[in-house]
């Protein structure tokens, strides 16, 4: 009887105990459904939003060396590349005629282009294109007619450029124009400077019958200073001389000139000054030589849209050429300079080679590209 009782108040107190554990996890279960409820709410701009603690990381515990060192520290500065340096022979002593080049130096058009140009005048103006064939200088100026009679014999020069585009030179003779000039001329004892006076002028000036006779004076090399040789009497006239200079100095001196242009004497317009490089070599060096180009063509724009600072520039970096005899000759240079350079003009070349095919100087013709090349084409 007693075992059957305590049988029942087992079975009892299990009830209560099963009955206790399902009223708790209801409970339970109805405050999940509340928080549910509340996170189900979409959130505005008002929503308060906690963050838990421990998503965060206070300041204080980020130590400075954490900090990344190469924030602090600037990268190293790119060092330019070096400049290719090129050497350039002048054709004369430095004057007005060569400001493209002074320019370009001056205003950092060269270096722009990688470039370092140094710019050197010769002991004796007939030694540039020797010194280019033989490649002591790698850029050498000159004439066109000089051009011509060197490839002719087998120099290894052409053209790249063009400085000034109408000759420079010309007959500068002693004293007034004469009444009967074409036989006081034939008379005359002529000096020269380079080629170009040697080969063209005087053949035209001097009849082949007047140079055969005795008393004939055989032309004289004036080298690198024809207007000693005027003043001095070494020659009655200079067969190219630069007539932007050699006039105004004679006539400091109270010494009376005149001109014969060189169209006078039916020689075919051609450059006056041209840049010359190896032949050999222009089209392995062409992007040297279109770099160079580029910059002399820069140069040039300069000067003619800005004159009086060009001048300014080139006689505050080379003071010899602050002169009343350069400043004259100033503007005249201006409209000769050409602004493009690397242009050539295919017409003036094949033109100049059949003048001297004419004139028994040479025994055939050379074709263009042996003359005279554009490099930004090559």
């Amino acid at each position: 009887m007693l075992r059957c009782r305590s049988r029942q108040w087992h079975f009892a107190l299990l009830t209560v105990i099963v009955t206790l554990l399902l009223f708790t996890s209801v409970c339970h279960a109805d405050s999940d459904d509340q928080k549910n409820d509340q996170t189900a709410i979409p959130l505005t701009l008002e929503t308060v939003v906690v963050v838990p603690p421990s998503l965060w990381t206070p300041i204080e515990d980020v130590s400075e060396d954490e900090v990344p060192t190469m924030a602090l520290t600037p990268a190293p500065a790119l060092e330019p590349p070096p400049l290719k340096n090129i050497t350039l022979m002048l054709d004369w002593y430095l004057s007005p005629q060569h400001a493209a080049l002074v320019v370009a130096k001056e205003r950092g058009y060269y270096a722009a282009q990688g470039l370092e140009v140094d710019i050197q005048s010769p002991a004796d103006p007939s030694i540039a294109i020797k010194l280019l064939t033989a490649g002591e200088v790698d850029l050498a100026l000159t004439r066109q007619p000089l051009l011509h009679l060197y490839a002719h014999e087998g120099a290894p020069i052409i053209r790249i450029a063009t400085l000034i585009e109408t000759a420079l030179t010309a007959v500068v003779v002693m004293g007034p124009e004469q009444l009967d000039n074409a036989k006081n001329l034939a008379g005359l004892h002529y000096g020269y400077t380079t080629r170009e006076g040697l080969n063209l002028s005087i053949p035209r000036l001097v009849p082949r019958s007047v140079q055969q006779t005795d008393d004939f004076s055989a032309p004289q090399n004036l080298h690198f200073d024809p207007t000693r040789a005027l003043r001095e009497g070494q020659a009655d006239a200079v067969a190219d001389g630069f007539f932007h200079y050699l006039p105004p100095q004679l006539a400091t001196e109270g010494i009376t000139t005149h001109l014969i242009r060189f169209e006078e004497l039916d020689i075919p317009r051609h450059d006056g000054l041209v840049v010359l490089a190896n032949s050999d070599s222009v089209v392995r060096r062409a992007d040297t030589w279109s770099r160079f180009t580029t910059a002399i063509e820069e140069a040039s724009n300069w000067i003619v849209e800005n004159h009086d600072a060009a001048w300014a520039l080139l006689t505050a970096t080379h003071p010899v050429l602050d002169n009343d005899i350069n400043a004259a000759a100033w503007q005249d240079i201006l409209r000769r300079m050409a602004l493009s350079p690397a242009a050539v003009d295919s017409h003036r070349y094949t033109a100049f080679e059949t003048y001297l095919l004419q004139m028994g100087l040479i025994d055939d013709t050379l074709p263009l590209s042996r003359l005279a090349v554009d490099p930004h084409v090559l």
